[in-house]
């Protein structure tokens, strides 16, 4: 199978269009996508566990309309919000890493 010369990776269009990390566009780019897992990973788990966003926002104290706003674009989210959704809602733990 030949590539096609034309075809672009995504981290050669990201650079082009956002521009390098470190950049305050690329890194607003790279925060938004990550946010948008945190929530893509709320969802899955949460219908892994057959819960309607009704029933986990009684769990954890919180509207429905507020668990759909996390899990289509997590951002907002605070850590402590965070840990009672994964914690007291799904009941499993919530691990972060930093990278340097």
């Amino acid at each position: 199978m030949t590539k096609n010369p034309n075809t672009k990776s995504w981290r050669v269009i990201k650079d082009s269009v956002y521009g390098q990390k470190g950049t305050e566009r690329r890194d607003a780019l790279d925060r938004e996508v990550e946010s948008f897992k945190i929530g893509l990973l709320l969802r899955q788990a949460r219908e892994a566990r057959h819960l309607t966003q009704e029933q986990l926002g009684q769990l954890v104290d919180k509207k429905r309309t507020y668990i759909s706003r996390i899990e289509n674009d997590g951002s907002n989210l605070t850590l402590k919000t965070l840990f009672d959704i994964v914690e007291k809602g799904l009941g499993g733990k919530v691990k972060i890493s930093i990278e340097m």
